[in-house]
């Protein structure tokens, strides 16, 4: 039987020439086993070694391959073509400025990222001999979805606010900051809440919940987003009314 044959129509643009993007069409011979990363692949290969994208492993883990398939942000080695119409338009990610083609510019997201202290910033040094932190089932539970973000950006590009606003934080960024915030061997929360519950950051969000949508890993940001504004808010009700009994982690992990 002959091979499936199927329109991929790719945005293109090249910043050396003055023109705006515009989209051209190729026509590839698709196995039954294929993703669109493997017909992109085909393409680069076979038909137009000009075409650029990036990717890395195929297996939906480095979160690279993230582009907007028939107007929706997916992994394009999770979007098998089985499931698709013959004709299928790809575009880069949106909300971030085109760097070639379907690259976007990282920097931005980059920037967010690193603002919430995306680390552990860890408490006194634990009295095991062999120097780990103990945890249990229920504290692993607290923070294990949150940390299954691959940094796709696929929440970007859907995420209004950050559309309208590109100083606001953004889903993965807070969700992240949310996974370290409830992890109980950190203690940092305090030295994230100048971005993190700021007007840039949770308060930004009117929970939309695209971003919870179009996760390829269920990491759910949106409810990330909505329970940090729990907990600042009752941090905000706290100092309120006991303002001499705060205490200030700082990324040393002394407390003042």
């Amino acid at each position: 039987m002959s091979a499936r044959q199927i329109t991929l129509e790719v945005l293109r643009y090249r910043p050396e020439s003055e023109s705006e993007p515009v989209f051209q069409s190729y026509s590839v011979p698709c196995q039954k086993e294929w993703v669109v990363l493997d017909a992109l692949n085909y393409v680069k290969d076979n038909l137009d070694r000009t075409l650029s994208f990036r990717w890395s492993c195929h297996m939906a883990v480095c979160g690279s391959c993230g582009m907007v398939i028939n107007d929706n942000p997916m992994l394009s080695c999770k979007a098998f073509l089985r499931d698709l119409p013959d004709h299928i338009r790809v575009e880069p990610l949106q909300n971030f400025p085109i760097e070639r083609d379907l690259m976007v510019s990282l920097d931005d997201f980059m920037d967010k990222l690193k603002s919430v202290k995306p680390y552990l910033i860890p408490k006194q040094p634990t009295a095991d001999p062999d120097g780990t932190y103990k945890q249990s089932s229920a504290q692993l539970k607290k923070f294990k979805p949150f940390a299954m973000c691959i940094n796709c950006m696929a929440c970007y590009s859907v995420c209004p606010q950050y559309g309208l606003n590109d100083g606001f934080a953004g889903p993965a960024a807070l969700a992240l900051a949310h996974r370290y915030n409830a992890d109980s061997r950190d203690q940092g929360r305090r030295a994230r809440e100048d971005v993190v519950a700021s007007n840039t950051g949770i308060w930004e969000c009117t929970f939309v919940g695209a971003c919870s949508e179009v996760c390829p890993k269920n990491v759910d940001p949106a409810a990330a987003i909505q329970q940090t504004k729990i907990a600042s808010t009752v941090d905000y009700f706290k100092d309120l009314l006991m303002p001499s009994g705060r205490k200030i982690a700082h990324p040393e992990g002394d407390t003042t």
